[in-house]
């Protein structure tokens, strides 16, 4: 079923889906079993899985230089979505890059998608390359998740890369945008990054989870924002419990994103890493009781591994 029809199916009560990284390479699929397993009580209609390009490292060689080698850390996506609708029998969504992706790379991974049944998709234009400074598209492939989104209605409507394909079959995806409620770090303001995001909902794009956010206000604000530009698909937010003190640094830098005072100060007069744990587990639930009050389609879950944190979360939210 699409994402879409989840939330008409369920006439404004809010769901809850998950998100899982795949294993770092030499990784087990049992690693994911065991952070879904505990949360699968909660009936999430859908789970997402994320896509991680290719990175450089470089390796120092026997002759003293250094050679720049290409390596995927976090493979198996589409075996990840595969395993997981096959254990749990819920739809998965995986998400689909530019980066690292020519057209017809595209096109083949989109195939490959539509004979596994599986027919929700995220579009991204993905990060840069560690060492790249900035995004750099593949040749060949997109330069903006928009480009992507064409290329998958396309697909929807029979139409493929090579035109001696005729009376294509037509996939039937769902398709899924990211959306900044701080605004995208490339994005010259807020204004312009919704007109940006627009364009990929006018292009076909059905629906909108946000990057993480702490502060609820930033969320309304942006969804009034949204409707007043013309945006009016079902808009997800995204939820990330911060637990640990580092975060207080890392989040913000990874994801160009700002800390309530309150959540700052609770976390850095915490005694030790359990109390702060509990801070940032309290701080998600008020947020998620807020949000589900205020009636938004769905709670988007990052897990990032930490199943007994967001189950301690949802048992005090649904």
């Amino acid at each position: 079923m699409k994402v879409t029809e989840y939330f008409e199916k369920a006439n404004g009560q809010t769901l809850a889906s998950f998100e899982v990284l795949p294993p770092l390479k030499g990784g087990s699929m049992q690693a994911i079993f065991d952070s879904l397993d505990p949360l699968m009580e909660f009936k999430p209609p859908f789970i997402d899985v994320t896509y991680h390009r290719e990175d450089f490292i470089y390796k120092k060689r026997s002759s003293g230089y250094f050679e720049k080698v290409a390596i995927r850390k976090r493979p198996g996506t589409v075996g990840i979505c595969a395993a997981i609708m096959h254990r749990y029998g819920v739809d998965a969504v995986p998400h689909l890059i530019c980066g690292g992706f020519t057209k017809e790379d595209t096109e083949n991974a989109l195939i490959d998608l539509n004979f596994l049944n599986i027919n929700n998709v995220l579009a991204l234009r993905g990060d840069a390359r560690q060492f790249d400074g900035k995004f750099i598209p593949e040749e060949d492939g997109h330069h903006f998740a928009i480009d992507l989104i064409h290329q998958i209605v396309d697909m929807n409507n029979g139409k493929y890369l090579h035109e001696d394909i005729e009376n294509g079959s037509k996939t039937d995806f769902c398709i899924g945008v990211a959306g900044y409620p701080e605004k995208h770090f490339e994005s010259p303001n807020l204004d312009m990054d919704l007109q940006y995001t627009k364009a990929k909902i006018d292009a076909g794009a059905e629906y909108i989870v946000t990057q993480m956010f702490y502060d609820n206000q930033k969320y309304f604000d942006y969804v009034k924002k949204c409707r007043e530009v013309g945006i009016d698909v079902p808009i997800i937010p995204g939820l990330k419990p911060i637990t640990k003190k580092y975060q207080l640094n890392s989040l913000p830098r990874l994801f160009h994103i700002d800390m309530p005072d309150d959540l700052v100060k609770e976390l850095s007069l915490a005694k030790d890493a359990e109390a702060r744990t509990q801070v940032g587990i309290e701080w998600s639930i008020q947020q998620s009781k807020e949000l589900k009050e205020f009636g938004v389609p769905c709670l988007h879950y990052y897990t990032m591994g930490d199943s007994d944190i967001i189950h301690s979360i949802m048992e005090k939210v649904f």
